[in-house]
């Protein structure tokens, strides 16, 4: 933590190179090595100039290289230290301390203070943003990093706060003092702000009609303006999405991403952690409305869509956190394809993958027994969002932590749904055996009486349909049935088989076995 190190000036001759190789060295906030004052210059330089690729690649790799060579356990220099060298300008030295924070909270634990802070300077960002004139484009990864982030700040400040049972009088003090500090309805009205601010949400309508350029541009502005608002507009809708999921609150969540279409490329793809969290939390806000169709879909195409690609994001900064949403989601689509089986809507290789990992739980699953009860658990704890309580602790004696209540009630509801759905797994057994079958039948096998089949069936029927978006009802099912006379008839959806993938996958195979060959040099 930044309150541990000593400030003490730094030797004179403290240089790159001794700060390169001992890390032991007492942290001044107010020492900025040689490397770093070119790296504001430079930054300063090109987002005064626009030069969109350079900031980019300034970003994503001088930053991460000069954290990794100086910073690797020390904040960066203080604001105040680099600001003599980019003419003390008000918005560059914001954009810094955002940086500055995420480092921070990347390699270090910070203080209270500190989290607190962070929270001002988005305020005096975003309040620059929606009030001021800006005139810059910046990339889209340093948008959405800017709303994932602070999106996350107030994630883990709300864990924070939620653990009472340690805090110093101190930090209750501060606490306290400073109760707007990530307030709920603070995060929430800035987000909502930069929607509405931005337009986004009629630029986006327009477009359908021609009328704009937003997508084919990927929000860049080529006639002078700026991206900025627009593109952080477009990124809090996402933002919206996941605070409401942290909240319990799917339904909203789903509502604020309506706009973008995800059915389609857009510019929530242009940015593989966008991409990443917002079929995420698209997919589990779905499987918590039982809209598991839904939710197969989409898990379906972006565990693809990884799979061919991740070799690409290697390098990135962010290559850990996708391989590990990358496992969330095959666990997610583990208790949707378990509770739903629709697994003609799942490609051939992210099947072969799901079976790899969880082909053995997801049989026990089918048992809905204790043991069932314990995997389905396990996935929903392992692959669920952090859900938070947003509201302020009660400060009386003695002092409790609850940072894990919001989770065990999600948690909770979540296996009252699977209770109800326990006695469903018989019904849907029979059902697939039989084209049809007389009421009092399977009442004797199911071992009930008539009207309590009767029940179970309506029930089965409940479950398997949901309210989708536009509020119309539709099916999950694989199976349907109707009753008529004392007599049920089965109608069973039939996958279309789909002969190309496969031809595909022997014509990549022959093509390989090809290469080899060649490289073999005969004798």
């Amino acid at each position: 933590m930044a309150s541990n190190y000593d400030f003490e000036d730094a030797p004179a001759n403290y240089d790159d190179s001794q700060r390169q190789s001992g890390q032991d060295t007492a942290y001044d906030p107010n020492f900025v090595p040689d490397s770093v004052k070119s790296f504001v210059v430079h930054m300063y330089r090109h987002i005064r100039e626009k030069n969109v690729y350079e900031i980019h690649q300034m970003c994503e790799t001088s930053f991460q290289t000069l954290s990794e060579r100086l910073f690797k356990d020390t904040p960066w220099p203080c604001v105040e230290a680099i600001a003599p060298y980019v003419d003390n300008d008000h918005v560059f030295c914001l954009l810094y301390r955002e940086m500055w924070f995420r480092h921070l909270y990347a390699r270090l634990s910070p203080t209270l203070k500190q989290r607190i802070d962070s929270y001002d300077n988005y305020c005096s960002l975003f309040q620059v943003v929606l009030h001021g004139v800006v005139n810059m484009q910046l990339p889209n990864q340093w948008l959405w990093d800017m709303v994932d982030e602070f999106v996350y700040q107030f994630q883990s400040f709300c864990q924070y706060r939620a653990k009472m049972k340690n805090k110093t009088e101190q930090e209750i003090a501060l606490l306290k003092q400073n109760d707007k500090a990530w307030n709920v309805y603070g995060v929430l009205n800035f987000l909502q702000a930069l929607v509405e601010k931005s337009t986004i949400i009629q630029i986006l309508e327009q477009e359908k009609e021609g009328l704009e350029q937003f997508t084919a541009t990927d929000g860049y502005d080529y006639s002078g303006g700026s991206n900025v608002l627009k593109v952080l507009g477009y990124f809090s809708m996402v933002g919206l999405l996941r605070v409401h999921c942290l909240l319990g609150d799917y339904h909203t969540g789903l509502k604020w991403l309506q706009p973008i279409d995800i059915s389609q490329q857009g510019v929530y793809t242009s940015v593989i952690g966008c991409h990443i969290a917002t079929i995420y939390h698209y997919g589990f806000a779905n499987l918590m409305l039982r809209r598991y169709v839904d939710a197969v879909r989409e898990f379906n195409k972006i565990l693809l869509y990884i799979y061919k690609t991740k070799q690409y994001h290697q390098k990135s900064s962010q290559y850990e956190q996708i391989l590990k949403k990358n496992e969330q989601m095959y666990a997610l689509l583990a208790v949707c394809l378990s509770l739903c089986p629709q697994a003609k809507l799942v490609d051939e290789s992210v099947n072969s993958q799901l079976r790899e990992k969880y082909g053995e739980k997801m049989m026990r699953m089918q048992r809905y027994d204790d043991e069932a009860f314990g995997i389905y658990d396990e996935l929903f704890s392992y692959a669920c969002p952090k859900f938070i309580t947003p509201s302020a602790p009660s400060f009386e004696e003695p002092l409790v932590n609850y940072n894990q209540d919001a989770y065990r009630l999600q948690l909770k509801m979540f296996l009252y749904e699977l209770k109800q759905q326990q006695l469903l797994s018989g019904v849907r057994t029979f059902l697939k055996v039989y084209s049809s079958i007389s009421l009092a039948k399977l009442a004797n096998y199911m071992e009930v009486d008539e009207p309590t089949l009767r029940t179970i069936l309506l029930t089965y029927k409940h479950k398997t349909h949901s309210v989708d978006s536009d509020g119309k009802i539709t099916s999950n099912a694989d199976i349907d049935f109707y009753i008529n006379n004392d007599m049920i008839y089965v109608v069973e959806s039939k996958p279309a088989k789909r002969y190309g993938d496969f031809f595909l996958r022997q014509i990549a195979k022959l093509e390989g076995v090809i290469n080899d060959v060649d490289r073999i040099k005969l004798e």
